[in-house]
C-alpha cells in the first residue's frame, strides 16, 4: 500500500509517457454517419450548399418561371431579410466557438509587470517585477479534441441553417407572389361580375318603376348587387394583405412594391416550368435542414467524449519565471512542473454528465430520423398534389368555359323576357364559381411546385424528372 503522493508521482510519470508517445486516444464513441443517410445518397454526406451558396445561382433557378417581377423580389429579399441576417450571425457565433475550442489545446502565456513603492519602519523601498506564467494542458483522453469536433460540427450545422433560410425565404417570396397574382385574377373576375349584376339591378329597378317587373325580382337583383359588391371588397382586402406580406419579406416600401408589381399585367407564371412527375430520392441529400440535423447529431456524439474524458485525470504542465528588483537588487525565481488533477469523489455527477450527453445524442438521433421521414413524406405529397392539380386543370377549364357560355345564354334569354331573374342569378353564380376554381387550380399547381422546390432543398436540375 503506497501513499497518495507516491501514487501521484507514479501517475504523473505514466501520463507524461502516454502524452509523449501519443499512445492515448480520445475516449467516447467515434461518430458514424447514420444508416438513414446512406439510404438517401451513395456519396459522402456533407454540408452541401444549395445553388452553390450563391445568390446569382439561386435567381437563375427561378428564371424558369419567366417572371421579371418575381426575380426582382427574390433579389431584394436575399439582400435585406432579417431571417438571413440572424442565420449569418449564428454562423459567426459558431465560428467563434470553434476558435475557442481549438485554442483550449494550445499553451498559454501571460505576462505582468507590477511595481510598488512602500515604506516600512521608516525605510522606503521600490519594488518592480516582471512575470511570465505558462501552462499547457495535455489532452490525454481527447477532451479538447472532442470539443473541437463538436464545435466544428455545430459550425457546419449553422452554415446549413443559413442555406435553409435562403431556400425557405425564396419559397415564401414565390408563394406570396403567386398568391397575389392569383388574387388579382380573382379580383378581376368578381369585379366584372359585380358590375354586370349592378347593371342588371338598374335594369330591374327601371322595369319595376314601369310596372313590368315584380317587387320580388327587384329585391333579388338589389340583394345580388350588394352581395357581389361585398365579395369584391373582401377579395381586394385579401390582395392587400398579400402585399403586406411581400413588403415584410423584401423590405421594399409598399408604394415601390406596388409600382414594381404593376410593371406587368396580372397573370400567373407558366406552371409547366415547375412540373415534374418523378425525382430521385438522393436529391434529399441537399436539404439543408437534414444536413443541419445530421451535423447536430455529430456534435452531440462528440460531447459524449467530452463528458467521458472529464471522468479521467487531467495533466497540465505549468511554469513561471519572474525577475524582481528591490532597490537595485535583482532576484530571478522560477518554477516548472506537472500538475495532476484526480477526480476522486463527485457523488456520481460526472457519470451523470456522460449519461446526459448520451441521452442528448439519442434525442438528436431520433430528431434526425424523424426529419428524414418528414422530408420523404413532403416530397411524395407535393408530387401527388402537383400531379392531381395538373390532371384537374383541363376538366376545370372546360367546366369554366361551359358555365360561362350557359350564363351568357341565360342572360340573353332574360333580356328577351324568356327566362327568370332567379335562373340568371344561378347561372352567374355557377359561372363565377367555375372561373374562380380554374384560377385556384392553376395557382395550386404552381404552389405545389414551389413547395416541392423547398422539399428537395432548393430545386432540381432541368434534366431531372419528366418536366414538360
Amino acid at each position: 500500500m503506497f501513499s497518495l503522493p507516491s501514487f501521484a508521482r507514479h501517475s504523473t510519470l505514466i501520463l507524461l509517457h502516454c502524452a509523449l508517445l501519443s499512445a492515448c486516444t480520445a475516449v467516447g464513441p467515434s461518430y458514424q454517419v447514420p444508416a438513414t443517410v446512406q439510404l438517401l445518397t451513395s456519396s459522402q454526406w456533407q454540408a452541401v450548399q444549395p445553388h452553390g451558396g450563391d445568390t446569382g445561382e439561386l435567381l437563375t433557378w427561378w428564371k424558369r418561371l419567366q417572371d421579371t417581377s418575381l426575380n426582382e423580389l427574390l433579389q431584394l429579399a436575399e439582400a435585406n431579410n432579417p431571417s438571413l441576417q440572424k442565420a449569418a450571425a449564428n454562423i459567426a457565433s459558431a465560428r467563434a466557438r470553434v476558435t475557442s475550442a481549438r485554442a483550449s489545446g494550445q499553451s498559454t502565456l501571460t505576462g505582468s509587470t507590477p511595481a510598488s513603492r512602500s515604506n516600512t519602519l521608516g525605510t522606503a523601498q521600490t519594488i518592480t517585477t516582471g512575470e511570465l506564467d505558462a501552462s499547457w494542458e495535455i489532452d490525454l483522453f481527447g477532451s479538447m479534441r472532442r470539443s473541437a469536433e463538436s464545435a466544428d460540427a455545430l459550425l457546419q450545422a449553422r452554415q446549413a441553417d443559413w442555406h435553409d433560410a435562403r431556400v425557405s425565404l425564396a419559397a415564401e417570396v414565390a408563394t406570396d407572389y403567386v398568391t397575389y397574382r392569383a388574387c388579382q385574377l380573382t379580383l378581376q373576375t368578381v369585379q366584372s361580375n359585380a358590375l354586370s349584376i349592378q347593371a342588371t339591378a338598374r335594369i330591374t329597378q327601371r322595369s319595376l318603376q314601369a310596372g313590368m317587373t315584380s317587387r320580388a325580382d327587384a329585391d333579388l337583383a338589389d340583394a345580388s348587387a350588394a352581395s357581389a359588391s361585398a365579395t369584391a371588397i373582401s377579395q381586394k382586402t385579401e390582395c392587400d394583405i398579400t402585399i403586406k406580406a411581400l413588403v415584410a419579406l423584401t423590405g421594399l416600401a409598399e408604394p415601390a412594391l406596388r409600382q414594381l408589381l404593376d410593371t406587368q399585367p396580372p397573370k400567373l407564371p407558366p406552371s409547366a416550368s415547375l412540373t415534374v412527375h418523378t425525382l430521385p430520392v438522393d436529391l434529399l441529400s441537399q436539404r439543408p435542414d437534414l444536413v443541419s440535423a445530421e451535423r447536430a447529431l455529430a456534435s452531440a456524439s462528440a460531447k459524449i467524449g467530452v463528458a467521458e474524458a472529464d471522468r479521467y485525470p487531467r495533466l497540465s504542465l505549468t511554469g513561471s519565471l519572474s525577475r524582481t528588483r528591490t532597490d537595485g537588487v535583482d532576484t530571478t525565481p522560477w518554477s516548472f512542473g506537472p500538475s495532476l488533477s484526480l477526480p476522486l469523489l463527485n457523488g456520481g455527477a460526472k457519470r451523470a454528465a456522460v449519461d446526459s450527453a448520451q441521452a442528448a445524442y439519442d434525442l438528436e438521433l431520433a430528431t434526425y430520423r424523424q426529419a428524414v421521414r418528414t422530408a420523404v413524406q413532403e416530397v411524395e405529397k407535393n408530387l401527388l398534389q402537383q400531379d392531381s392539380a395538373e390532371r384537374r386543370t383541363a376538366d376545370v377549364r372546360r367546366s369554366a368555359v361551359g358555365y360561362r357560355s350557359f350564363a351568357t345564354s341565360v342572360e340573353a334569354n332574360w333580356r328577351a323576357g324568356g327566362d327568370s331573374l332567379l335562373n340568371l342569378e344561378v347561372a352567374r353564380r355557377n359561372a363565377i364559381a367555375a372561373e374562380q376554381t380554374l384560377i385556384a387550380v392553376q395557382r395550386d399547381q404552381l404552389l405545389y411546385g414551389i413547395a416541392l422546390y423547398k422539399a428537395v432543398g432548393g430545386g432540381w436540375p432541368v434534366s431531372i424528372g419528366d418536366a414538360k
